[in-house]
């Protein structure tokens, strides 16, 4: 892994584990002034140990990589940055933004694209920081059979992903059905609230009230945890 010094620009971390390739993304992000590189990462695995301690506003993400790939680092995270997915093989375009990426590279990558892609991600972060700002920062909006529905954070229980639905259960028995990502309404929700305990599951800290065979139990429910997130879950339990 290589460090450098973090600036008021977008700090961005670059994964891939071609050193040629990482190189060519360094340059580019040196070229743009509104980015600056914190590191660089040569595995998923590098990179998800870097991103439970170093904050990142962008990931430039390769996908295919040995042993973890990088759609598989994106089904790790309780929250994600930014991201533009790098990749060689163009074929892995839809599935990419099943995962709400905000970009995807071909290689070999022209610097003019490259801009393309670090503004959307730019954009991407302004709305994201503006949405923190909010007023309103106890609920959020979502999108349930065409209307916007408010939902308070200190109601809901668990969210569940189901197919290309996201299933939000509350403390009344409400459950709304959402069209939708898990990631795309975890997004929404405050990270210090929420947990990620599995790929389809996000649980609301507030309302776990103990874990059993490997199972955090919400009322009568017991959401499995992954394997992967086991770790987090423990010790996000243990600070709150």
């Amino acid at each position: 892994m290589s460090l450098n010094s973090p600036s008021a620009a977008l700090r961005c971390l670059v994964v891939d584990d071609d050193p040629m390739a990482v190189q060519v993304v360094q340059n580019c992000i040196a070229n743009t002034p509104f980015l600056v590189s914190v590191g660089s990462c040569t595995s998923a695995i590098e990179a998800a140990d870097f991103l439970r301690t170093n904050p990142v506003d962008v990931l430039f993400l390769d996908v295919e990589m040995p042993l973890m790939s990088g759609l598989d680092l994106l089904g790790t995270l309780e929250s994600s940055p930014a991201v533009v997915l790098i990749t060689s093989n163009p074929s892995y375009a839809v599935k990419a933004f099943g995962y709400d990426v905000v970009d995807y590279l071909v290689k070999p990558i022209t610097y003019a694209r490259f801009l393309m892609a670090a503004r959307r991600a730019l954009a991407a972060v302004e709305l994201q920081q503006n949405q923190g700002s909010s007023p309103d920062a106890d609920a959020a909006y979502v999108k349930v059979d065409g209307k916007l529905v408010r939902v308070r954070f200190a109601e809901v229980l668990y969210v569940e992903a189901l197919g290309d639905y996201v299933h939000i259960v509350t403390n009344s028995g409400q459950k709304l059905v959402v069209h939708g990502t898990l990631r795309s309404v975890e997004e929404k929700f405050p990270a210090q609230q929420f947990v990620r305990v599995h790929r389809s599951f996000i649980a609301n800290l507030r309302h776990i009230q103990f874990i059993e065979d490997n199972a955090v139990v919400i009322g009568n429910k017991h959401i499995p945890i992954g394997q992967t997130y086991q770790r987090d879950v423990l010790q996000r339990l243990n600070k709150f």
